[in-house]
C-alpha cells in the first residue's frame, strides 16, 4: 500500500509538472498508473478527486489569467455533461473499461495532431457551450479527457498562462460536479477517495514547479514527450484488453 501511494504521488507530481508546460494532459499520464496500480474501475472516480484538487490549486496560481467570458459559456453545458457521463459510468461494465480508456488516449493523441490544422478555424465563445458538454460527458465516463479541447482554446486565442488558467477554472467545475455525481450514483468509494487525495497531494508540488519552469523551458519539447506517452499508454491499455477486442475483429 505504501509503495502504491508513492507510485501514485510521484506520477501525479510529474504529470502536473509536465502538463503545466504542455497546456494540459496530466490525467493522461495518470490513467495508466491508476489503471495498472488499482484497476480500470478506479480511474474515473479517483482521477476526478485528484483533478479537482490539482486544478483547484492551479486556479489559485493563475487566477489573473482566467477568461471569464469563456467560462460563462462553458459551465452550463459542462455541468449537464458531467452528470450524464457519471451516470453512464455507473452503468458500465468495469471489466471492459480498459478498452474505452485505451481508445480515448489514442483519440487524445490524435487531437494534439489536429491542433496543427486549426489556424484557419476561429473558435467563438459560444462554441464552448456544446464543446463543454461533450468534454464533460466523456470526462464523466473515462475520468478526464485531457487535451481534447485544447484546439478550441488555442483557436480562440488563449495560450500559455491564459490557457492554463481558463482551462483549470473550467475543469475544476467539471470535476466538482462529477465527484458529487459519482458519490450520488455510488461509484466513489472511500478507497477511491483516498487514491484521489494522494493524486491531489502530488499535484501541488508539480503545479508549483511547472509554473516556475513554464517561461524557461521550450514548451514544444515537453509536448512531444507527453503526446508520445499518450499514444504509448493508449496502445498499452488496448493491448492488455486484446482478448476482448480481438474477438470482434
Amino acid at each position: 500500500m505504501v509503495a502504491l501511494g508513492l507510485l501514485l504521488g510521484t506520477a501525479s507530481c510529474l504529470a502536473w509538472f509536465l502538463s503545466a508546460l504542455a497546456g494540459g494532459g496530466s490525467a493522461l499520464i495518470l490513467i495508466p498508473a491508476v489503471s495498472v496500480g488499482v484497476g480500470p474501475a478506479a480511474v474515473p472516480p479517483a482521477i476526478t478527486v485528484g483533478m479537482l484538487i490539482g486544478n483547484g490549486h492551479r486556479v489559485g496560481l493563475y487566477w489573473q489569467g482566467i477568461d471569464w467570458h469563456v467560462t460563462r459559456w462553458y459551465l452550463p453545458g459542462a455541468i449537464a455533461g458531467a452528470i450524464g457521463g457519471a451516470f453512464v459510468f455507473s452503468r458500465l461494465d468495469a471489466d471492459r473499461l480498459g478498452v474505452l480508456l485505451g481508445a480515448f488516449l489514442l483519440l487524445s493523441f490524435a487531437s494534439y495532431r489536429w491542433q496543427q490544422t486549426l489556424p484557419c478555424l476561429q473558435a467563438r465563445a459560444w462554441h464552448f457551450l456544446p464543446a463543454g458538454f461533450a468534454y464533460a460527458f466523456l470526462s464523466g465516463v473515462v475520468g478526464s479527457t485531457g487535451p481534447l479541447l485544447n484546439p478550441f482554446y488555442l483557436s480562440y486565442g488563449l495560450a500559455k498562462e491564459r490557457l492554463i488558467a481558463t482551462k483549470s477554472a473550467n475543469i475544476t467545475a467539471v470535476h466538482l460536479t462529477k465527484a458529487l455525481a459519482y458519490a450520488a450514483f455510488g461509484t466513489l468509494s472511500w478507497p477511491y477517495w483516498g487514491y484521489g487525495l494522494i493524486l491531489g497531494a502530488g499535484a501541488i508540488p508539480g503545479n508549483w514547479l511547472g509554473r516556475r519552469a513554464l517561461q524557461n523551458v521550450a514548451e514544444h519539447r515537453f509536448q512531444q514527450i507527453v503526446i508520445s506517452f499518450v499514444a504509448f499508454s493508449g496502445a498499452l491499455l488496448l493491448w492488455q484488453q486484446r482478448d476482448w477486442w480481438a474477438f470482434w475483429l
